[in-house]
């Protein structure tokens, strides 16, 4: 079963914990240190589409993207009765295609992570590029390839009163990706309905990505710590990176 395709209903429940509200205002210190005021916005792997409600709530016209059709059905519905609903299409980020450009694009929870080939993340990194309007920022967070070397023969439990997910985690230096089996248990009535499916996320370091977005024609790049505006801890277990597009917005 590919990945997300059971889990999405089960999604939010498993990552209540997440913060997507101090990532969103991450997102928001970033835009006031180089004094940019977007109006419009993409949500890159979008999921549930969390991040792209509170974007839009907080005024700006928001597109989301994702390649998984049952989570962007959790999107949707979340986002019904909005004001100013985000508009959610089903893309792969190595195929991004927007009608119109916009001038800020983030992607959040180590999405780019799960492009497990360096030359599709490349192009991907590429056609977000190409989404912005000048002078546009790009703001996308990763896993440390410390964190995920540590999850190899990790066993991991999150559970409430309707969905038990058990995941084993397995690094393999040869290929420098992190795979872990998720086994889901979905209650159904009075039946538990058992599925299973596999993650994978690449280990890339801040100087790989660093150097996709340089050959994409970006610049202004920031590598920052776990949501805080300083540079990067050794032993650190996730980072952000950021990259304008040419000249400012006034």
């Amino acid at each position: 079963m590919s990945a997300y395709e059971a889990l999405a209903a089960s999604y939010d429940r498993l990552t209540n914990d997440v913060d997507y509200r101090a990532t969103v205002d991450f997102y928001r210190e970033i835009l006031a240190q180089e004094d940019l005021h977007p109006r419009t916005a993409v949500d890159l792997a979008c999921g549930t589409g969390t991040v792209s409600v509170l974007l839009a709530q907080q005024g700006l016209r928001v597109t989301g993207v994702d390649l998984s059709e049952e989570m962007l059905t959790m999107a949707q519905q979340k986002a019904e009765g909005l004001e100013n609903p985000p508009r959610f299409v089903c893309q792969s980020l190595q195929q991004l295609t927007l009608l119109r450009g916009v001038d800020l694009a983030v992607c959040a929870l180590d999405s780019l992570d799960y492009i497990t080939d360096p030359q599709d993340c490349a192009e991907a990194i590429r056609r977000v590029y190409r989404a912005l309007n000048p002078g546009g920022i790009f703001i996308f967070d990763v896993n440390t390839p410390e964190k995920l070397r540590a999850m190899d023969g990790q066993v991991f439990l999150d559970e409430d009163e309707d969905v038990y997910c058990v995941w084993r985690g397995e690094f393999d230096e040869e290929t420098n990706i992190c795979s872990y089996g998720m086994d889901l248990f979905q209650r159904q009535g009075k039946l538990w309905h058992r599925s299973f499916e596999e993650h994978r996320e690449y280990a890339y370091s801040a100087g790989q990505l660093t150097g996709f977005l340089k050959a994409a024609g970006f610049n202004g790049i920031r590598v920052y710590a776990d949501r805080r505006m300083e540079p990067p801890q050794p032993g650190e277990q996730r980072i952000y990176l950021k990259a304008r597009k040419g000249r400012i917005i006034r």
